[in-house]
């Protein structure tokens, strides 16, 4: 028992409370202005892009056509976690955290300068989904960065709370980006809305991208990975080291991700057209997301602090059980229910069903991979499977809508599949609770 102390390396030194303040905070100011932009996108492709950018004969081609160029982005995101996961492994997130920022918002502001399909035909869609590809390269560098500077500046039983800010980002990103265009939806009529009203967020952006770098410059790597660097401990190929050494991690990560992020995008998105077609009314869902995205401030963090007590394992089992039984709830509300109580069907689906497994995310994830390939190992499982999830989500959705009839029980069975899929994934990945509060008892 004694040698077997001796042995165990030292407790990694913690930074001061001042410096957890100020990482907790550009965590969260950040990644909601990175998901501000990201989702701002999301928002425009459901209400505004189908007409602007893709004319057709057929709703449905143009449809389809919006949310392929939604997935898009996923599809860069991988790429971009791969270059930052093996630049951040070697020389720090901070420096990647930076970068990926300007870039989000270049992104962002040039969609809101760009001509549409009626000034330039189909180069307008090429320029749209080009800067679509720009937004996914910066999104596919931005949440490893993040989640692993708020994990490892954590105190051992603290990592799903102080990963929870980074959480958070995604649900005042969504608030802030579905809160813009009500406003601008509410100060000006459908033609002014159409011909100039949906630029204004995504110009908006530059203001809140000035902010959240004035934030995130003033925050410094964490001790434990800064311990690594000096003493040369940093991997040369953190991405091939992963695929060789931690593939098992990794594929996990991946499952984990696919049905809360499925679940994310069928409700922020998909729930917008199918409203606006199925009881003519966007508004609504517009409201209902914009609501639960405030809820999920306070919910993610709930969540996260839950794990820390319980463990990951058992807030996320529960949550995806959640995810495949609510579905069908969804699907058969939107269809008959009065749309008045929609606010609280959708605080069900997001901040319990979803939450429950986005909360403690950032923590797990991080805890699956040592430190020297942490970055690489994070982002290529957050983001893949985000391309598998969310990313192709609308249009699967969209598509399994007409494949079955123009009803949604495809869609429902498709999401309930993928969620056994994330909960036997949960069940395979190591939960270090236990090791974590006896770290914090020391």
């Amino acid at each position: 028992m004694s040698a077997a102390l001796e042995q165990a390396p030292p407790a990694p030194e913690l930074a001061s409370p001042r410096e957890q303040r100020r990482v907790l905070a550009s965590a969260f100011a950040g990644t909601t202005i990175e998901w501000y932009d990201f989702y701002l996108y999301g928002t425009a492709s459901a209400l505004i892009f189908t007409t602007q950018f893709f004319p057709s004969s057929s709703p449905l081609a143009s449809t389809v056509a919006s949310f392929a160029s939604l997935a898009i982005g996923f599809l860069m995101r991988p790429l971009g976690g791969i270059v930052a996961g093996h630049l951040g492994d070697r020389i720090g997130r901070k420096a990647l955290l930076v970068g990926s920022l300007l870039l989000m918002g270049t992104g962002s502001l040039l969609i809101g300068l760009l001509p549409t399909f009626q000034a330039i035909g189909p180069w307008a869609a090429v320029a749209l989904v080009a800067l679509r590809m720009v937004q996914g390269l910066a999104a596919g560098a931005e949440w490893g960065g993040s989640a692993l500077l708020s994990v490892e500046h954590a105190p051992p039983a603290r990592r799903g709370l102080f990963g929870s800010f980074t959480q958070v980002g995604s649900s005042a990103g969504m608030l802030l980006a579905t809160g813009a265009f009500v406003i601008v939806r509410a100060l000006t009529t459908e033609e002014q809305f159409a011909a100039y009203g949906w630029r204004l967020p995504f110009l908006a952006s530059a203001i809140l991208v000035a902010l959240a770098l004035w934030i995130r410059l003033g925050v410094k790597d964490a001790p434990e990975f800064t311990a690594v660097r000096e003493e040369g401990r940093t991997s040369r190929a953190p991405v091939l080291e992963v695929l060789r050494h931690h593939g098992r991690p990794l594929l996990i990560t991946i499952a984990q991700r696919v049905a809360q992020n499925s679940i994310y995008f069928l409700i922020t998105v998909y729930l917008l057209s199918y409203l606006s077609s199925a009881r003519g009314d966007d508004e609504a869902g517009v409201t209902a997301v914009m609501i639960a995205s405030a809820v999920g401030i306070v919910t993610t963090p709930l969540w996260g602090l839950l794990s820390d007590k319980v463990g990951r394992r058992p807030v996320a089992v529960f949550g995806y059980v959640a995810i495949g039984g609510f579905v069908w709830v969804l699907f058969l509300f939107l269809d008959s229910g009065p749309l008045s109580l929609l606010p609280l069907v959708i605080i069900a689906g997001m901040n319990v069903a979803h939450d429950a497994v986005y909360g403690p995310q950032a923590a797990w994830f991080a805890e699956q991979f040592p430190v020297e390939v942490r970055y690489s190992g994070v982002n290529m499982g957050y983001q893949l499977g985000s391309v598998i999830g969310g990313g192709i989500m609308p249009m699967v959705a969209a598509l399994l809508f007409a494949a079955g009839g123009d009803t949604p029980w495809l869609i429902c069975a498709y999401v309930t599949a993928i969620s056994v899929l994330s909960l036997t994934a949960s069940l395979l990945a190591k939960d270090p609770h236990g090791s974590a509060l006896r770290a914090a008892r020391r």
